[in-house]
């Protein structure tokens, strides 16, 4: 079995054992009971004591992105996008990955500095790997599936927000992540629409999200008060276009760039994450109201990257 890594471009393997479409295994079983949910945005603490013990599965199942569509998903835990992991900086993160898939997976943490030929190595059905490390930055890092062909992979669900914090508090402020992706889905067969590896080449995705759901934060919206800060962690996941963060009607106040509290950039309308990124946006919340986020690419604003800030009295 050929062992991917993250150095590999996702051309190294065309169409493999998947073929062109993620309906392979699990994936499109049991659909019609696929039940929706929203993806909660909200951080959540940093793991105490300093040590981050995760033992994930890799699974192929239906997950339901709207009411309407069901998607057939290669997951980390089940769910678009993964579970989101909160750390500090110098943190020991402990991680396992055990796949019950039928093709092979991997995870690449890019907060992660460790040989990926080791530790990003693809593990066939039934087999783990485990690996350790410790974030050396600050910010918002993105995870994924680095097993070859990794476009196939990362855009067929697999891939999450790790979350570092500086050692030193930030200031209080109400702290959201959002992780922006691309689906590029096949028509509906039995109910379950699989995504398509020839339509990832082409690079026109049907919908564009956060959070793994299109619109979700319209008809659900994200509620704080006047006078909250609020920090938004985005990753861009991907697999190929970037996310021009927005919020209509505010503005950034600060706009960390790298690790914070340093590389700030201040009194910003709209900054870009390219695929692969992260940054990490601050707002002071002094007019209530209903402000839109989105990707300000409105060609995938309008694909469902939007949502809603709702600032109450």
């Amino acid at each position: 079995m050929h062992n991917s890594d993250s150095r590999l471009d996702s051309a190294v393997l065309k169409g493999g054992a998947h073929g062109g479409s993620s309906a392979t295994g699990t994936a499109t079983r049991d659909a019609a009971n696929a039940t929706y949910h929203r993806y909660d945005p909200t951080l959540p603490p940093p793991v105490a004591g300093g040590r981050v013990q995760l033992h994930w599965h890799a699974r192929e199942l239906p997950v339901r992105i709207s009411l309407d569509t069901v998607v057939a998903a290669w997951t980390f835990e089940g769910d678009i996008p993964g579970p989101i992991v909160h750390c500090r900086v110098g943190d020991t993160v402990e991680f396992t990955l055990t796949n019950e898939a039928d093709i092979p997976h991997s995870m690449d943490f890019h907060a992660a500095q460790i040989d990926p030929k080791v530790a990003f190595r693809s593990v066939a059905k039934g087999q783990s790997v485990t690996f350790t490390f410790r974030p050396k930055f600050a910010g918002a890092f993105m995870y994924h599936c680095g097993t070859a062909p990794v476009l196939m992979h990362i855009g067929s669900g697999m891939y999450g927000a790790l979350i570092v914090s500086p050692r030193e508090a930030l200031p209080a402020a109400k702290e959201l992540v959002l992780v922006q992706s691309e689906f590029y889905l096949a028509d509906a067969a039995n109910g379950v629409r699989a995504f398509d590896y020839g339509k990832m080449l082409a690079t026109m995705p049907d919908l564009v999200t956060f959070n793994g759901r299109p619109d979700q934060y319209v008809r659900d919206p994200i509620r704080v008060k006047v006078g909250d800060r609020v920090r938004f962690w985005v990753v861009d996941a991907g697999p190929t276009h970037p996310s021009h963060f927005h919020v209509v009607g505010e503005q950034f106040d600060t706009v960390y760039l790298g690790a914070p509290p340093g590389n700030t950039i201040r009194g910003v309308q709209t900054w870009s994450v390219p695929a692969g990124g992260g940054a990490v946006y601050e707002l002071q919340c002094d007019v209530p109201g209903e402000f839109p986020f989105v990707n300000h690419g409105f060609g995938h604003g309008q694909k469902g990257a939007i949502g809603i800030l709702h600032v109450e009295p």
